[in-house]
């Protein structure tokens, strides 16, 4: 894409404010730990007409528990690196998945559940404050399911299922509407990468755990809204009543 890797100060002081702000949220997340400012020059295109201009750079230091992402184990597969691939998903469970014994025979289709449970919570957090990430690929998609990329990310002002934030998604791949199917689509590419580690039993019930994926995220997308609506208990009106409240919204 021709583009020179670095970041500018504005969008450094976005992303530093913003992933605190999501912290603060009890959204998990990476947090900013220092933000340095450059002697060097980037030249950007702001507001994508044209009218290329002169600014600084900077640099925000990322903290996180870890950075593996689903396409740190998608790369192993596709080389065909599976002693490596096996060596790597033992390594994080061991250090990051405590409550799975590393001498269980099902310990990669535990970890797989792990992730798929996780993720739907992290996505459903996201759509309860409106937190458009922008560019939700494999590798922006942290196995320890936190928020672990900043790029052109954005809040929605008010409800609207086509907000995109980043201005070269054309095909509005990854709008807000669309960020639950997307952990989905993601959550497959993560199981492709893990069948050759699992038996034909072992398979079969990991496809099971995926596709409950989207009654997870959907408990727990109403979970969020009963909370910031104040409804207490069960009522069938409930959900009717989210769905009426934001689509009021997307009117207003």
């Amino acid at each position: 894409r021709s583009g020179d890797g670095r970041a500018v100060l504005r969008s450094s002081v976005r992303e530093f404010l913003c992933s605190e702000a999501m912290h603060y949220l009890g959204i998990p997340t990476s947090r900013a730990a220092s933000l340095v400012v450059s002697d060097d020059d980037v030249w950007r295109d702001q507001f994508y007409n044209g009218n290329i201009k002169k600014e600084r750079g900077a640099i925000v230091l990322r903290l996180a528990t870890s950075w593996f992402r689903i396409g740190s184990l998608e790369i192993l597969a596709h080389s065909g690196e599976l002693d490596l691939q096996r060596r790597l998903l033992d390594f994080i469970i061991q250090q990051h998945f405590p409550s799975i014994a590393m001498n269980d025979s099902n310990r990669y289709l535990e970890f797989f559940s792990t992730v798929v449970s996780e993720t739907a919570n992290l996505i459903a957090l996201w759509m309860s404050v409106g937190f458009a990430h922008g560019v939700c690929n494999t590798d922006n998609f942290s196995l320890l399911s936190i928020t672990i990329d900043y790029g052109p990310f954005g809040f929605m002002d008010s409800y609207d299922p086509n907000f995109v934030p980043n201005t070269s998604d054309d095909e509005r791949r990854y709008k807000i509407g669309n960020q639950a199917n997307v952990g989905l689509f993601n959550l497959s590419k993560l199981l492709q990468a893990l069948k050759p580690l699992l038996d034909p039993r072992q398979k079969q019930l990991a496809s099971q755990i995926l596709e409950g994926y989207g009654e997870r995220y959907y408990i727990r997308f109403i979970e969020l809204f009963k909370t910031k609506l104040g409804l207490l208990g069960e009522n069938e009106d409930d959900n009717y009543l989210i769905a009426f409240l934001l689509k009021v919204s997307l009117l207003c």
